[in-house]
């Protein structure tokens, strides 16, 4: 089942926000950065300054939420900053109530929601997008209530994800997947995985059954690589990508076709777009969303259309998406 996509326009961008709004809270997670981060989001905040926004460095959750919920009462509030990888950015989406507008200053080891928006880490180009920037609508997806901004994976990199958690100490580092990935290899058994879309009555098609499931918002997954290169963040759907065949060797053989952008030609790969969809198994296999677990299989995935506000560069005009008034 395929849901054709809307066509829609990119308008030209426009001021970031009212200049009434000159709250700018910056959630810096400690653990990201290895060290450059203190000094990043210190430059940050004095950069705003400097530009007449009264910034605030916050490191507790739950101290963040008070704050903006009182900025946004008193219609003072900017931007909220998420000082971190993509779990951090994740963090903040979930706590944060819709049209809250977000803006990255990027920490962590992959960095994938930056990367799409063409963001540095230079504490700079992050103050001048806060700024002089454009706000841009993104879907995310969500599960059980939890909100994800890039995709959601089942089956053997879950299994990774999943061990890495478990081993962790300290700050995640691209090393740290060393480990995990060769347990995996060494354990990790394949289950049959049936993949459940919604169709356009809002009734189950028939399921798809894979080894491997890959549920897509934004074109964007771990290493650069593109497992739906053509995925939208704005069209108000999800992208699944599964492959049928189990085992390493087979695992090989579809990564291979990722990195030369040809596995959707495969026989055993297919491509669907969905609102809505569920994935079960008989066996307990695990998935993940935005590099972090999610728990076990079954679990109901559905796309919440332009649930994100995220500041983006004015320049950035490399993805198709809607720009909000």
């Amino acid at each position: 089942m395929v849901i054709n996509v809307p066509t829609t326009s990119h308008d030209s961008h426009r001021r970031s926000h009212p200049p009434e709004r000159d709250r700018v809270l910056i959630f810096w997670n400690p653990k990201a950065g290895a060290g450059l981060g203190e000094a990043r989001v210190q430059r940050l905040a004095a950069l705003l300054r400097m530009r007449h926004c009264d910034a605030e460095i916050i490191s507790q959750i739950d101290q963040l939420v008070q704050r903006a919920a009182e900025c946004r009462q008193s219609g003072c509030l900017r931007a909220i900053v998420a000082a971190g990888g993509d779990g951090t950015v994740a963090l903040v989406a979930n706590e944060t109530p819709l049209g809250t507008p977000i803006s990255v200053l990027p920490l962590g080891t992959e960095n994938l929601l930056s990367k799409y928006l063409g963001l540095t880490a230079s504490p700079d180009d992050v103050c001048m997008t806060i700024c002089d920037g454009a706000r841009v609508q993104l879907d995310a997806g969500e599960v059980n209530g939890r909100i994800f901004l890039l995709m959601a994976g089942c089956g053997f990199d879950a299994d990774v994800v999943r061990r890495l958690h478990l081993q962790r100490q300290g700050n995640i580092h691209h090393l740290a997947y060393a480990k995990p990935i060769l347990d995996s290899i060494r354990n990790y058994e394949y289950p049959e995985l049936r993949v459940y879309c919604e169709d356009d009555s809002g009734d189950w098609a028939e399921p798809v059954t894979a080894r491997w499931a890959f549920v897509v918002n934004l074109p964007r997954y771990a290493g650069g690589l593109q497992i739906v290169p053509d995925a939208l963040g704005d069209d108000g759907l999800l992208d699944v990508c599964t492959f049928r065949e189990g085992s390493f060797w087979n695992g090989i053989r579809y990564l291979g076709g990722v990195l030369l952008g040809q596995h959707q030609s495969f026989r055993d790969c297919r491509t669907v777009r969905s609102r809505r969809l569920k994935i079960e198994s008989d066996a307990s296999v695990p998935f993940q969303l935005d590099g972090d677990p999610g728990g076990t299989l079954p679990v109901e995935i559905r796309v919440l259309p332009q649930r994100m506000t995220i500041l983006a560069p004015a320049a950035w005009s490399g993805q198709r998406v809607r720009t909000a008034s």
